[in-house]
């Protein structure tokens, strides 16, 4: 864990997506046409995306390029393994 320069962008931009979740769940109760929904869907998806992409380069930037200055071969190999899981797991 660390501080993230970034997190009040990251928590505005989840904000975001939870405001486009919840219009996304109001359209539906109001029989909405399915091209504005899955307009609103694929914008919430960008959203989210836009998170993860934030997030991965900070991971690189801080905890990986950590590892790597540290010298310490575990944590470089325990860094490097967890995020080819989490790639797996994207799949």
């Amino acid at each position: 864990m660390h501080d993230r320069p970034d997190k009040a962008k990251l928590l505005n931009r989840l904000s975001r997506v939870e405001g486009h979740v919840r219009g996304i769940a109001k359209m539906i109760e109001e029989d909405r046409y399915c091209i504005d929904i899955l307009t609103q869907v694929r914008a919430a998806r960008a959203a989210l995306a836009k998170v993860e992409s934030e997030m991965l380069k900070t991971h690189l930037s801080h905890c990986i390029e950590g590892a790597i200055v540290s010298g310490d071969a575990e944590q470089q190999r325990t860094k490097a393994r967890e995020l080819i899981e989490l790639l797996e797991r994207a799949r």
